[in-house]
């Protein structure tokens, strides 16, 4: 007795679920695991169980684990006449040999038959496919403990008391052995997959690793046998509708999903469209509830999502996420909904401005001036924006749309100090090239020249120094027009930055001069602490150190007299290196200590690695090696903090040369420049009421 159907065509990348499968199967087990009656495996439709469970029924079948047979129903779950456990049962009962006539008339008498047939026969397997409830399997439970039940759903199915088996996407490496396998199947000799892996990896990625849309793929490419893989990927690529294209007439990602969703309760299924619409790869709980519109997130609305397969637990606590193609599908829901989504995307956009414009006036909030509220310290700032950082920056992207452009523009400019200090630079380019995007379209003055500093410092921060000092000229241009000459200000002290980047020291030194003449006449003392910080800086470089060190106490003495701690440390820091050229050792010493004091009450870990580095050189020019050795293990651990792996890297390399010397290497270590601290301006964003500001 086998009633299986044919295993599916190129399978693979299962290896440890099949296991888990087989440990459950095995009749030889520990008494413990002989206890488990009943397995399910669970997974987003189109992932792949019906076949995971038909290889592991395979598989045991040629073990000879079940000479008594193995049985295969399929329940139809999701359609919308499912199966019902008693034609189930009378389904199993013929399958087990029993005429139609003997079957009984009511149900409970036929699942009384159905356990006493199968007392009365060796081991049987029973598969039950496509199952959407407990109540569709129970009755097809069999009585003792020689049998085995295995479950397929797209539901978790814990209420039957089963070992379960989640299914989720493939590895890229197995989906292109799918893709690869499944089409030698077709044409031992096609080989278009192995002679493009690069278009099979892309093709791959755009299947979102989903069995169900590789195998689609594979039928696209099989009954055409003259179609490159990468042409297909270009259609998904420029398809609107990437789902109707994953249609080879006979199945259909998009038909899959709206199985499920069709059975999905009214504020489930809506909540999954919203969700779909979530700026970034997660989405939290607090964002969730902006998106329906209510106050409190829709947290027993998510678990039988996520109960479902249609979404998942993310990677921060809280946090929720969907695979690619089920965001595709919710989106694809709301096609006719316009107003919909826009009022959605509006209140993420009204959410995530109001506590990033919080967070923002927390990270740059100075003693002496009234303290913000909504945040009731700095590291409570950074959590947030560090737990909404995708959403974010992806939300900053809808400034493309008109209807969207102010709210995310400002959004964008809310972000700076934080991209900043967390050194997101990827992220930090992304937002400003936006933001001269939109400013350009626009035509307005002050967003132009705030996007082309932004831009410039995020260059700057990435090592395109050309690029970085053509967007601080634009912007230092577009401020001088409009006479605006503090963010001219702003943008002569970047330009000095990246010119002294770029190896162009009297260039720079003129730009911070004129930086700080600036200032000066504006009366800003804690920008112009900046200016005098970095022209220190620029004359060091140059070998003016008594000049620098000038300089640098001004900027050190400014930051102290307006309470802003960060830059003093920067001050500290610059200076000690200053002292250091200039032989004055014990002053070096004490000035990188304060300098690393400072950060670390301020968890600036990349700039107390910078302030370690340059002790471990003080260290050296006294001939300290192991203190120098200790400093350099320590800045390292900052470093990793910090979010510069490749800083922490070489700092391990010189304490590692330093410690062990006498071993021989073929890398030398790499040499150890001092590690100045350049105090860039981010611009600030528009007051509230500025015109152009959302309001908050």
């Amino acid at each position: 007795m086998d009633a299986l159907p044919p295993p599916a065509a190129g399978f693979t990348g299962r290896e440890q679920e099949l296991a888990r499968l087989r440990a459950a199967l095995d009749p030889s087990a520990t008494d413990a695991e002989q206890a488990v009656l009943v397995t399910a495996v669970s997974g987003l439709g189109g992932i792949g169980k019906t076949a995971l469970a038909v290889q592991a029924a395979y598989a045991a079948r040629e073990a000879g684990w079940f000479p008594g047979g193995v049985l295969f129903v399929d329940l139809h779950g999701y359609d919308d006449v499912p199966v019902t456990a008693d034609q189930a049962l009378q389904s199993l009962l013929r399958a087990l040999g029993v005429d139609p006539e003997h079957i009984p008339a009511t149900a409970d008498e036929r699942a009384g038959l159905y356990r006493s047939v199968l007392a009365e026969r060796a081991a049987v397997l029973i598969v039950a496919d496509n199952a959407s409830s407990p109540e569709q399997v129970r009755p097809l439970l069999p009585g003792g403990s020689k049998h085995r039940v295995l479950v397929t759903s797209r539901d978790r199915l814990a209420q039957l008391g089963a070992r379960l088996v989640p299914l989720d996407q493939l590895t890229p490496g197995a989906a292109y052995e799918l893709l690869d396998r499944a089409l030698r199947i077709a044409d031992p000799d096609d080989g278009r997959v192995a002679g493009d892996t690069e278009a099979a990896a892309r093709l791959a990625g755009l299947c979102g690793y989903l069995p169900l849309a590789l195998q689609i793929a594979v039928a696209l490419l099989a009954e055409d046998p003259g179609k490159p893989v990468a042409e297909l990927a270009d259609e998904l690529t420029t398809s609107y509708d990437r789902l109707a294209a994953l249609d080879d007439g006979d199945r259909s990602v998009r038909a899959a999903f709206d199985l499920s969703y069709r059975r999905l309760p009214a504020a489930q299924a809506r909540l999954l469209s919203l969700l779909a619409l979530a700026p970034g790869p997660e989405v939290s709980e607090e964002v969730a509830a902006v998106l329906v519109g209510v106050e409190e997130a829709p947290l027993l609305d998510l678990r039988a999502l996520a109960r479902a397969h249609l979404v998942e637990r993310g990677n921060g606590p809280g946090c929720w996420r969907m695979h690619d193609l089920v965001r595709a599908f919710g989106t694809s829901t709301l096609a006719g909904e316009a107003a919909v989504r826009d009022a959605a995307r509006e209140r993420v956009l009204a959410h995530y401005y109001r506590w990033a414009d919080a967070a923002d006036d927390r990270l740059r909030w100075l003693p002496g001036a009234p303290e913000p509220t909504s945040f009731t310290s700095r590291a409570d700032a950074l959590a947030w924006l560090d737990r909404e950082r995708a959403g974010l920056v992806a939300a900053v992207q809808w400034a493309h749309q008109e209807k969207f452009a102010h709210t995310a523009m400002r959004l964008g400019e809310c972000l700076m100090e934080y991209l900043d200090w967390r050194r997101y630079f990827g992220d930090w380019v992304d937002v400003a090239t936006t933001a001269l995007q939109v400013a350009r379209r626009t035509g307005d003055a002050l967003d132009m020249g705030n996007a082309w500093n932004s831009l410039g410092l995020a260059l700057r921060k990435v090592a395109r120094l050309p690029e970085a000092i053509n967007a601080h000229m634009q912007a230092r241009d577009v401020h001088q027009i409009a006479g605006d000459s503090h963010r001219e200000a702003t943008a002569w002290g970047n330009l000095g930055l990246a010119l002294q980047d770029a190896d162009r020291p009297w260039e720079a030194i003129d730009a911070h001069y004129r930086a700080c003449e600036l200032f000066v006449i504006s009366e800003d003392l804690t920008h112009e602490g900046t200016a005098w910080s970095n022209l220190g800086v620029a004359l060091w470089a140059v070998g003016l150190t008594q000049h620098s060190i000038d300089a640098l106490v001004l900027a050190r003495d400014l930051h102290r007299a307006t309470g802003d701690r960060i830059r003093e440390g920067n001050a500290w820091n610059n200076l000690g290196l200053a002292f250091l050229k200039a032989d004055r050792v014990p002053n070096a010493f004490a000035a990188f200590g304060e300098a690393v004091t400072i950060f670390r009450e301020n968890e600036n870990w990349y700039g107390v690695g910078k302030s370690l580095h340059n002790l471990a050189l003080a260290h050296m020019t006294t001939g300290a090696l192991v203190d120098a050795g200790s400093c350099w293990l320590l800045a390292a651990d900052a470093y990793l903090c910090g979010n510069a792996s490749d800083k922490a890297a070489h700092a391990r390399a010189r304490a590692a040369a330093l410690i062990a010397p006498e071993t021989p290497t073929d890398t030398p270590a790499p040499a150890s420049p001092p590690a100045r601290t350049a105090d860039s301006v981010p611009p600030a964003p528009r007051p509230p009421g500025a015109p152009g500001t959302v309001a908050r």
